[in-house]
């Protein structure tokens, strides 16, 4: 009897998977799968649709240019301000760094929609700051700097959490040597931390422009006019159905693309020189 179950235990031994890659390789296969099919089949029901007749669309071409304008504005903001927030996180040690922290993540972890319906307590047409604003001519609401304040909101923490993980990886020795050698704390950010972390920053700045340009519920509340391409598409659905997205999904689909391996040829050009 015990034979038999050692037999037996020896055949499970050796068909079971004999290293962890193996299993890694079937649950990762599978997540991947569920990324590519629905891809490949939008993709394919893109033949089904006049694409380029519909991106001649002048609401279409508007949406485009709305979100090419404001997406890389946003992102230019949540760098030059995100950069030296996360480099503080990275490096200081002060009272309440841990509610700094938390803040930072807020708007990761509240529904798009919730952080629109927040700004709109601060930057509203009948708020002190929306009023004023708006006796400027300068209105934070259904305007392009409207679409801006609802991209930041939501697409900066992904550049200050990915820069601070770069900043993290910096080896704090290194600073140290370049200040003993004279270089002040500026030249030492500048010449030394920044160029150690700049694939992990380049990297925040990726996430942060496709998560701006794809941005949807708080642009939606705060600024549902001019329309950007994520509004404009889901207001192509309400009118029209699943059909009349795909011309301007595949646009916005594109744009993502290249800037993702723009800045990963970029990276990778400025790291073997």
């Amino acid at each position: 009897m015990s034979g038999g179950l050692g037999s037996f235990g020896v055949g499970l031994k050796r068909t079971a998977p004999s290293h962890p890659l193996v299993i890694s390789v079937v649950l990762g296969g599978l997540l991947l799968a569920y990324f590519v099919v629905p891809l490949v089949a939008f993709l394919a029901r893109a033949g089904a649709v006049d694409v380029v007749g519909e991106l001649t669309d002048p609401v279409v071409l508007e949406a485009v240019a709305t979100s090419l304008v404001t997406a890389p504005v946003s992102t230019a903001i949540a760098t030059v301000f995100g950069v030296p927030l996360a480099y503080v996180l990275s490096r200081g040690d002060f009272r309440g760094k841990r509610l700094v922290e938390v803040l930072v993540l807020l708007p990761l972890v509240v529904p798009p929609v919730v952080g629109g319906a927040m700004l709109l307590t601060v930057v509203g047409r009948f708020t002190p700051i929306g009023a004023a604003a708006a006796s400027l001519g300068v209105p934070l609401t259904d305007s392009h700097l409207g679409v801006i304040l609802a991209q930041t909101f939501v697409a900066a923490p992904f550049l200050v959490v990915t820069a601070r993980a770069g900043f993290d990886e910096v080896d704090d020795r290194l600073e140290e040597a370049a200040r003993t050698m004279g270089y002040g704390p500026l030249e030492t950010v500048r010449l030394v931390t920044l160029p150690l972390a700049r694939t992990a920053i380049a990297a925040g700045i990726v996430l942060t422009f496709v998560r701006a340009i794809g941005e949807f519920g708080a642009t939606m509340m705060v600024a549902y006019n001019p329309r950007t391409m994520p509004t404009r598409i889901w207001v192509s659905f309400v009118s029209y159905g699943l059909d009349a997205v795909v011309p301007i999904a595949l646009a916005l689909l594109a744009i993502t693309v290249v800037v993702v391996l723009g800045v990963q040829v970029l990276v990778g050009t400025y790291t073997r020189h």
